[in-house]
């Protein structure tokens, strides 16, 4: 590849953004399924904003991350 087509992340990026996503998309669809009033349970005062940040965290992480050059 000359430089005018290489891709801003590499494949591990864009793995970990998938996962970060993931993540993502699970907390928040844990604390739409809390039955209690108001979603006051454990499910969406705790668990789903810790995996709501966890995703967070790994979108950041992948974003900064700079897989090793291969020469």
């Amino acid at each position: 590849m000359d430089n005018k087509t290489k891709l801003a992340f590499k494949k591990q990026n864009y793995f970990l953004m998938l996962a970060g996503l993931a993540l993502l998309a699970l907390g928040f669809i844990i604390m739409t399924i809390d039955d209690t009033t108001h979603g006051f349970g454990f499910l969406g005062l705790t668990l789903g904003p810790i995996l709501v940040m966890a995703g967070f965290i790994v979108q950041f992480f992948a974003i900064m991350y700079k897989p090793k050059e291969n020469k």
